[in-house]
């Protein structure tokens, strides 16, 4: 009988059960108390392998950032589990956290704000590593620091430069060296390339799928833009209100996106050929995104589905179920509307009102959902 072993890719590097994040709503003059929630992550499950590449994609407000942040622990969650490498990463507390963290790491959305102007980017690339104790000897330092520059394609007179000398993707090279700094396995990208200019973002993009298949590194990336989470993904997760409503591999999904709300997103990505782009269907979505703080009952995305029937969608939510291998799917009816059974049709716009203490006239201004995720 021959052994098998199993590939390291192969192995689950992260592990999210039914994770939450709710943010309470506050209101009082002299003492603060929670009149309701903002529903910004509401039951996540999701593995991440070793050495792979997962994309998580939705529109803005639908708590991609705050699953990412959760994951991290730069958000605190409100119920469920974090397993990375064997450890619950929500449980931990103090030093055991911190030590953790090393092991974990993010590169943020915008590459000014997310630096310290006042310090050069030696000091920045130093403070994680002294932080960890990972920089005691200063020539391997110093060697450190130089490698960690020519990994991310800059020279090592940027060491002594601050970060209002350099261009927008030069920042994000040093974001991302600086996330390097600390020998990560898990890199949470948010939005790597969304402030950067196409040809930039390119050169961002290969240079993290270098640095992964180099380092070894397991990536999750944020992303609004469909096509670079095509290009660098080998899964991808779709989020809607919360909750992941899609997850399949990068090829699957774009060849048969079996939710409503996928296909709507893959029909907006406009095509460069006028005659494909004519005749292609497009499903243009009617209505808002509705609240977080009052989600619809059943099938979130009900109120704007053109598949909705009248029966379970209002009432029941749907689980995350496996359809074919490795495609799972939270719709009650996506075998009807992949086989044809069910026909699409016009959808009226739904006002949510709110209800009770988060009415309008009670509820106090707790800002924009991009705001507030």
């Amino acid at each position: 009988m021959t052994e098998v072993i199993n590939e390291p890719q192969d192995e689950v590097l992260l592990e999210v059960t039914d994770l939450k994040v709710h943010f309470p709503i506050k209101r009082g003059i002299v003492v603060d108390r929670t009149v309701g929630h903002v529903y910004a992550v509401d039951g996540v499950d999701l593995s991440i392998r070793r050495g792979e590449t997962y994309g998580l994609v939705g529109e803005s407000g639908c708590g991609k950032s705050t699953l990412g942040r959760a994951i991290l622990r730069l958000s605190e969650p409100t119920a469920g589990k974090v397993v990375f490498d064997g450890t619950d990463v929500a449980q931990l507390k103090g030093e055991k956290l911190r030590k953790a963290r090393r092991r974990m790491q993010m590169i943020f959305q915008d590459p000014m704000s997310s630096l310290d102007p006042r310090q050069p980017v030696e000091s920045i690339l130093l403070e994680g590593m002294r932080a960890h104790g990972l920089a005691k000897d200063k020539a391997a330092t110093d060697q450190r620091l130089r490698e960690l520059l020519g990994a991310v394609g800059l020279p090592e007179t940027a060491l002594r430069k601050y970060p209002h000398e350099f261009s927008g993707g030069q920042r994000q090279r040093i974001g991302i060296a600086r996330a390097l700094a600390v020998e990560p396995d898990l890199i949470v990208a948010d939005e790597p390339v969304s402030a950067l200019d196409v040809s930039v973002q390119a050169q961002v993009v290969n240079l993290l799928e270098d640095l992964q298949n180099e380092l070894g590194l397991t990536y999750v990336v944020i992303a609004h833009d469909l096509a670079v989470v095509r290009h660098i993904s080998d899964r991808i997760g779709v989020m809607y209100l919360g909750a992941l409503v899609e997850e399949t591999t990068s090829a699957e999904l774009y060849e048969n996106p079996l939710h409503p709300y996928t296909r709507a997103l893959l029909s907006a990505i406009p095509v460069p050929d006028p005659v494909v782009e004519d005749t292609r269907e497009q499903i243009l979505l009617a209505g808002d995104l509705p609240s977080p703080a009052n989600p619809p009952t059943g099938c979130r995305f009900h109120t704007r589905c053109p598949w909705r029937q009248a029966s379970l969608c209002d009432t029941d939510r749907p689980q995350l179920r496996e359809i074919g291998a490795g495609h799972r799917v939270a719709c009650h009816y996506a075998e009807d509307i992949r086989d044809g059974r069910i026909q699409p049709h016009d959808v009226e716009p739904e006002l949510v009102e709110l209800t009770g203490v988060l009415s309008p006239d009670a509820a106090p201004d707790i800002g924009t959902i991009t705001e507030i995720l």
